[in-house]
């Protein structure tokens, strides 16, 4: 990809290039949970993804766009868990080696998957500067090439293949909310939605224990995410420049919420929507339970993302 910003195209064609490799995932609907909300709500269900998470998307379109050359040398990221997994199974998938570097407390579940998957698992400290710090010295030693989590154009094409599916399924809608960590769901998803469908409402939800972005959107410049806090351990990554930049430009608002109603979001979804949806994947949702007069009356797809986590150590 030349332009290092991606474009509808980019996203149009990740999605013909990764369709062999990931899901269609379906959207579900409880008529019981727009009773909590006033709202009609839909969930597009990432958590059924390949890996199950949306990673396996921008991975799979990562992977696939390398050329023999650059393949041959094998990838590398650092990952907390979900685009470690999809980019491992985007890497045997092209039969090429692919080295994860991960924090020591990243939940086992989620190391024991990347291994699963093939990938060599490199183990640092907790800290964002560990993790850059181990990823540049694998990459000396392989020669692998790096595919960052979020702030490479063509993980957020990947990502943005959400949207496109969205759209489809649920042609009337009024809102999307997208979770947001480091970003490359949600810039990949806005950039879309904004180029097909201006109307539709593009709402980010991020815990108040990781509002980097918030604190970001709201002041127009870039602020660093500090010592974040959250039981949505897949959301602690500091938001990416790049993905800041296609926020700013297509994203309308960005709405935080509290662990109490993330864990009260993942509880309806397991009883009521009948599916496993991790913390992370629950913040779309917990922003209508905490916000529920911005949605009363509206068709909102809340998109979530994933589904993976220690069944040994559930928040209830």
């Amino acid at each position: 990809m030349a332009d290092p910003v991606p474009s509808l195209a980019d996203i149009a064609n990740a999605r013909e290039r990764i369709a062999p490799h990931v899901h269609v995932t379906p959207v579900y609907h409880s008529e019981l949970l727009d009773t909590y909300t006033g709202a009609r709500v839909h969930f597009k269900c990432e958590n059924l993804q390949k890996v199950g998470a949306f990673k396996a998307r921008g991975a799979s379109n990562a992977v696939f766009s390398l050329s023999a050359e650059e393949a041959a040398r094998g990838v590398a990221t650092h990952s907390s868990g979900n685009h470690g997994a999809a980019l491992a199974m985007a890497a045997r998938r092209r039969g090429i080696p692919a080295h994860i570097v991960m924090p020591a407390n990243a939940p086992s579940v989620k190391q024991d998957a990347v291994a699963a998957y093939g990938g060599l698992v490199i183990s640092c400290e907790p800290t964002l500067a560990a993790r850059e710090a181990t990823l540049e010295r694998v990459v000396a030693g392989t020669g692998a090439h790096v595919v960052h989590p979020y702030a490479d154009p063509r993980v957020i094409a990947g990502q943005g293949t959400v949207a496109l599916e969205i759209l489809e399924q649920v042609p009337d809608l009024d809102v999307i909310v997208v979770p947001v960590g480091g970003g490359g769901l949600l810039s990949g998803v806005a950039l879309a939605v904004k180029h097909l469908r201006p109307e539709v409402e593009v709402v980010a939800a991020e815990p108040e224990g990781a509002d980097d972005a918030f604190r970001s959107f709201g002041l127009g410049e870039l602020q660093p995410s500090v010592a974040p806090k959250t039981i949505a351990d897949g959301l602690l990554a500091g938001l990416g420049a790049l993905n800041f930049t296609l926020i700013q430009q297509y994203v309308d608002t960005i709405l935080t919420v509290t662990d109490a109603n993330i864990v009260a979001a993942m509880r309806l979804q397991w009883t009521r929507l009948k599916t496993v949806v991790e913390p992370s994947g629950a913040v779309s949702f917990a922003a209508l339970l905490e916000h529920p007069e911005r949605f009363r009356g509206r068709l909102v797809v809340t998109v979530i993302s994933g589904g993976n986590l220690d069944l040994d150590r559930l928040p209830w």
